[in-house]
């Protein structure tokens, strides 16, 4: 019965309710089920907040981005690009996907991100690399190129934060092995994660290039100019 609560979230989300209701009427759900007070149960809510109220920092650079936004920031990041003729869309990625890993290697893992660096300036300058040497763009390769720069942040920040000691995912691994009686030294577990970073890279690297190509294939080497004209 307690599972219920896991079943709420489930049709919440799918049927697209707000987030932070689901999320909220789940807990409560679950809570009353498993018999604590209601008391109790808002005691626990508000603790949790008190608890993780700096998570809500984030919230606070939403208005930056979005003013920032406002004033030309995507159009500024644009014109930047479409001025350097040997960039693609592929190669800007690439290059964010090796500063994304780098950072989160030494444990900057705020140094990107989708709403603060991905959205408001990677994805428009692979958009901008892509308009210079095809012209306009379709919506459909737009979205795949935003895709694309998402994918990058992503396996970046997920790979390169292995290699730091201080993450949580070692950690956890740290604190698993000593319940157990089993040795382990987090500097060696985070080393252990430098060969799958650097493979990653290499493989998403490659997967890169080949999205270049794809959009040689589908839009030509036509060029900007030559479509204006």
């Amino acid at each position: 019965m307690v599972l219920i609560g896991v079943a709420l979230i489930i049709i919440g989300f799918a049927l697209r309710f707000n987030p932070l209701v689901v999320v909220t009427v789940s807990g409560l759900v679950t809570g009353l089920i498993a018999g604590l007070p209601l008391k109790q149960l808002i005691t626990q809510f508000g603790e949790a907040f008190t608890t993780n109220r700096y998570m809500s920092i984030l919230i606070i650079t939403l208005p930056v981005i979005g003013l920032l936004e406002r004033s030309g920031l995507q159009e500024q990041a644009k014109h930047l690009v479409s001025k350097i003729k040997a960039a693609t869309a592929g190669k800007i990625l690439t290059f964010y996907l090796l500063i994304r890993e780098i950072a989160a290697a030494l444990g900057l893992n705020s140094l990107g991100g989708h709403p603060q660096t991905v959205r408001p300036l990677i994805a428009p300058m692979a958009e901008g690399a892509a308009e210079a040497k095809y012209g306009d763009v379709p919506e459909e390769d737009r979205e795949e190129i935003r895709a694309q720069a998402a994918a990058a942040d992503n396996i970046g920040l997920f790979f390169g934060e292995d290699i730091f000691v201080a993450v949580g995912a070692i950690l956890l691994m740290k604190g698993f092995f000593d319940q157990n009686g089993i040795k382990a030294d987090p500097i060696s577990m985070a080393l252990w994660g430098l060969p799958t970073a650097i493979f990653v890279f290499i493989v998403h690297s490659i997967r890169l290039r080949l999205f270049d190509r794809k959009l040689d294939r589908k839009l030509g080497k036509t060029g900007s100019k030559d479509v204006k004209k």
